[in-house]
């Protein structure tokens, strides 16, 4: 039997109860953007009872396919590396460091030393309106920009025509050597991009240089059982290669759901114990954080329509879970980040119960702890599964 989770990274579905500690009251990433365009229509997503967890401004009716409910993060936190961790069984208690004044003195010496340049910036800021702000000085003096936001991340940006990347990764490295113990921020980012002054654009090929899990996840126990997790976008990034037997980089959604397919589609790989693990970041990356609420919808009408190309090439014994990791509400104008949400989570598969209420999971390691009972591999300390609730013969 295989599993397939599809993270809509950044497709939350409504304000936690603990949102106002994270200045998100009011936050609902899919409802509001519904509200927006007057209603928003995704059949296939429907199907799965995605209108039954959130209003999608819509009286369409449908018959339901597969089984849905929405998680809560545990974690303290709302960004992309503690919600996916959570998902497979590492909780985070104490949030990873955040500078919303810019990295120590010290610590910003050290890398210059390091990477034999100064730097520009260090401070808390938007990533396109940066590069808008101090691209020309970058290109002059070839001093990369360094900055952060408001998750735990160290990041880099650099044209690629000054600043090639490899070196660009390179300075990633070492920044992630540095960045340790108490400044173990989640990740270093690479943040390439290309153009001329007040046209600049960032490219596709960003990169992420996370830390490995706290603890064993479920990635390392399908890994302990001779499974396979092969993982699609940024999961391998996320999850520094810790449990990730195959991967492969993607520079857009599109990518992401073609890979996704072709995965799900190997007859030589439909026999084994395998977790298919995709990321679609530009919900996030592109749309999200830009609040561009025209290209956030059309993003998600484009993975509803490929979803029915997805579960067409399911085999019977195929489970696919589509959920997000937090919210990146395009309508809300406090601020530009994340926003502390819970998450959708459907199911399906021809062994899923149709129209079953999963309810509200108190954390995302309810998922990691389904999908060990679904691959029959061990789990792990936190989580509860869900799989008696949703599968045939299972009750």
């Amino acid at each position: 039997m295989r599993a397939i989770i599809i993270v809509l990274d950044g497709v939350g579905i409504g304000a936690l109860p603990d949102a106002a500690k994270f200045g998100d009251t009011g936050a609902n990433t899919l409802a509001n953007t519904a509200d927006k365009v007057r209603g928003l229509s995704l059949p296939n997503l429907q199907k799965l009872g995605l209108q039954e967890i959130v209003d999608l401004k819509t009286s369409e009716s449908v018959s339901l396919t597969g089984s849905y409910g929405k998680m809560a993060e545990k974690s303290i936190g709302k960004d992309t590396t503690i919600g996916h961790w959570e998902m497979m069984g590492c909780m985070i208690n104490h949030p990873f460091p955040l500078y919303p004044n810019g990295f120590p003195k010290d610590l910003i010496a050290e890398f210059e030393h390091r990477i034999g340049t100064r730097t520009l910036a260090n401070y808390s800021a938007s990533g396109t309106e940066i590069i808008d702000k101090l691209g020309d000085e970058h290109v002059r003096t070839g001093y990369p920009i360094v900055y952060t936001s408001a998750d735990s991340v160290f990041q880099i940006a650099a044209h690629e025509s000054v600043i090639p990347l490899e070196k660009l990764y390179t300075m990633c490295r070492i920044a992630r050597e540095i960045f340790t113990g108490e400044h173990c921020v989640g990740r270093i980012i690479a943040r390439p991009f290309t153009g001329t002054s007040w046209n600049y654009k960032r490219t596709p090929n960003r990169h992420d240089f996370g830390v490995d899990p706290f603890v064993p996840t479920v990635l390392n126990s399908i890994n302990d059982s001779g499974g396979e997790v092969y993982a699609i976008g940024k999961i391998n990034d996320i999850f520094n290669g810790n449990g990730i037997t195959r991967y492969v980089y993607t520079k857009s959604n599109e990518e992401g759901i073609e890979q996704t397919i072709n995965v799900i589609k190997d007859k030589a790989k439909q026999s084994i114990k395998q977790l298919i693990f995709t990321n679609l970041v530009d919900f996030d990356m592109l749309w999200g954080h830009r609040r561009n609420v025209a290209r956030f919808v059309d993003g998600l009408r484009y993975f509803d329509t490929k979803l029915g190309d997805i579960m067409s090439v399911m085999t019977p014994d195929d489970v696919l879970f589509i959920t997000a990791d937090h919210g990146c509400d395009p309508t809300f104008t406090k601020h530009t980040d994340h926003t502390r949400e819970y998450v959708p989570l459907l199911v399906y598969g021809e062994k899923v119960i149709p129209g079953v209420d999963i309810g509200i999971r108190p954390t995302f390691a309810d998922l990691g702890a389904t999908i060990a009972d679904v691959l029959q591999v061990k789990k792990v300390k936190i989580g509860t599964s869900f799989i008696s609730k949703i599968m045939q013969g299972k009750n």
